[in-house]
């Protein structure tokens, strides 16, 4: 149990000692700073523990937001700090500081004492998170007269409406803040007063969507009916769990890799339900719906390499991002605009009453138009932001950049070749080779005949090209477009030999083979957002990089038959999907595993 020191005696009619307590806090008091040092020795060095004014007032959700987010080893809002164990050593230094001071064990020492520590943190350079508290109230009155003021103002603002509003994400997609938020924030009210976990409901939501999947798979109109429904049940839970994580506070590691491939698992095992159900209709759509998978992720590779490479750059402006700041001063604008990228709320709700109401060739087609005009729309916006900004970028980006290219070892060896040479050349080389390398290897796989040598002549190239392309720092202005050409290349390679096999089975062995690739590149782009680094060297090895899998499929594709071929892309796609997944669970159930809490832009 976290415990709360209070300093000093509490004030007659205070209600802080039942506030703590209602938040899950030990409390103790504290009459002076020497007894709050010798009263914090005591707390285990794990443990979170709080030292709070007893003067204080405000609003319960303004020491909730203090007190208990379990993201940042210290925070503070006026009157009141707070450390977990990472943070507890910075806060036993700062106790020590204020209680040598020479006033520690005197009443009039101790006042203030939680905005001194705050104050001493700060002095060292400490990191301490104070969270935006809006109309919330969280003061310590230095008199009669401010006290009542102080709790005029907690009467006059509501703290559950503060709160409920706080769970919706600040920035959303048209589709989730009108026609879902309104409701689902009172379903994650409802959640947290029954004690469910974020992580409960984000399983209920996976459940569902599997669920949902099996309808589709039945091939009938009744199956795709409840398929459509079940889908978008599946998408209010899921904004449920985001919302019950802000209400209640609860964030964790397990909770932030749940969220994070979740979403692709759920989305992508509906297109595969939605091929089956097809095919007991007679037609077959695997290759559109691992097209859509594709586009899908390669759109997504788009969002992060682009994100990544400018989020800490200096002189970060351009035209072009002014001008989208303008567009965004203007109200429709902004909804307009956030419907056309066609955001995770939208595509699932087109794709549940397409599901409903038409066939699930249909719904491909509607989803790769909608997804390739959002993809043109959004990479040339930001291609023309790297065009016209000055920016430098630092070698965070050009690092996460290159482990999101996710290259294996013949790539990296080319790389060392070249890397010398690589350097006289002009900026834009990286992206162009990588892109040149990538067309000839897909291209070559589609226009050619199954199990001919010039795909596996390709593939050889292309091992050179993306070598090449990451032989020297990624920090020109279009070089975060080196990742998503690469995730094309390697993706449409496997789609169009699959295709061309012409097989019972090949493209849905294609299909699982992408998808555990894609799960890999996932993983990748939540542990540099969380600051952990990229999967570990042995894993990239083991499982080929980009440019060994590329090759891989088209040295099978070149020595097997096409039936040998659907085999063998089966036993690699399990293969990868094993190393993949246990690699990525170990790490995400370890203590050391980053709590990712994704406010940005809807996928």
């Amino acid at each position: 149990m976290p415990t709360a020191i209070l300093t000093g005696q509490p004030v007659p009619g205070s209600s802080i000692e039942g506030d703590l307590r209602s938040l899950g806090f030990e409390v103790r008091t504290a009459a002076g700073a020497a007894e709050a040092e010798a009263l914090l020795a005591q707390v285990p060095a794990d443990q979170r523990v709080a030292v709070v004014d007893a003067r204080f007032v405000g609003h319960v959700h303004a020491l909730r937001l203090g007190l208990t987010d379990p993201r940042f080893p210290l925070a503070a809002v006026p009157g009141a700090v707070t450390a977990q164990g990472a943070g507890r050593q910075a806060l036993t230094r700062a106790v020590a500081r204020e209680n040598s001071s020479g006033t520690g064990a005197t009443l009039v020492g101790v006042e203030g004492l939680p905005d001194r520590i705050t104050t001493a943190l700060d002095t060292d350079g400490t990191d301490v998170h104070r969270p935006e508290l809006g109309s919330l109230v969280a003061a310590v009155p230095a008199d009669p007269q401010a006290r009542n003021e102080a709790r005029q103002a907690v009467d006059a603002v509501d703290d559950e409406a503060v709160r409920l509003k706080s769970a919706v994400k600040a920035r959303d997609g048209f589709f989730t803040t009108f026609f879902i938020s309104p409701y689902s924030r009172y379903l994650a009210r409802w959640c947290a007063r029954r004690g469910l976990t974020p992580n409960q409901v984000t399983t209920a939501s996976l459940l569902t969507a599997l669920i949902a999947a099996g309808c589709a798979a039945t091939g009938t109109r009744g199956g795709f009916v409840a398929a459509g429904v079940l889908l978008i049940f599946s998408f209010v839970l899921d904004c449920t769990d985001g919302q019950l994580a802000r209400y209640s506070l609860q964030y964790s590691t397990l909770g932030a890799w749940l969220d994070a491939t979740f979403d692709r698992a759920k989305e992508y095992a509906y297109y595969a339900g939605l091929a089956l159900g097809a095919a007991r209709g007679g037609d077959d759509v695997w290759a559109l719906a691992l097209g859509a998978m594709v586009l899908q992720t390669c759109r997504h590779v788009v969002d992060f390499s682009f994100n990544e490479a400018n989020h800490d750059a200096t002189a970060n402006t351009s035209p072009t991002a002014a001008l989208s700041d303008k567009l965004d001063s203007v109200g429709w604008t902004v909804w307009v605009r956030r419907m056309i990228v066609l955001p995770i709320g939208e595509r699932w709700a087109m794709i549940a009453v397409l599901t409903a109401v038409a066939t699930p060739r249909i719904t491909f087609y509607a989803l790769l138009v909608g997804c390739a005009f959002a993809a043109t729309y959004t990479t040339a916006g930001r291609v023309l932001r790297s065009l016209t900004r000055r920016a430098r970028r630092t070698d965070r980006a050009a690092t996460a950049l290159a482990d999101l290219a996710d290259s294996g070892p013949l790539a990296q060896a080319v790389a060392q070749t070249l890397g010398g040479p690589a350097r006289g050349l002009p900026g834009f080389t990286a992206p162009a080779v990588a892109l040149l390398g990538g067309a000839a290897v897909v291209a070559t796989a589609a226009l050619t005949g199954f199990g001919g040598p010039w795909t596996l002549v390709a593939a050889l190239g292309y091992t050179l090209t993306s070598g090449l392309a990451v032989a020297r720092p990624l920090k020109g202005a279009l070089d975060w477009l080196v990742p998503p050409f690469l995730r094309a290349a390697e993706y449409g390679t496997v789609l169009a030999l699959a295709a061309k096999a012409e097989v019972n089975g090949a493209l849905p062995a294609a299909f699982g083979l992408v998808a555990a690739v894609a799960y890999h590149h996932y993983d990748t782009v939540y542990r540099i957002r969380g600051n952990a680094g990229a999967p570990p060297t042995w894993l990239v090895r083991a499982i080929g990089g980009h440019e060994g899998r590329t090759l891989a499929v088209a040295v099978l594709a070149a020595l097997l038959t096409a039936s040998q071929f659907t085999l063998a892309l089966t036993v690699l796609a399990v293969a990868v999907a094993v190393v993949v997944l246990v690699e990525s669970i170990r790490f995400w159930a370890s203590a050391g595993a980053p709590a990712v809490h994704d406010e940005g832009e809807p996928a």
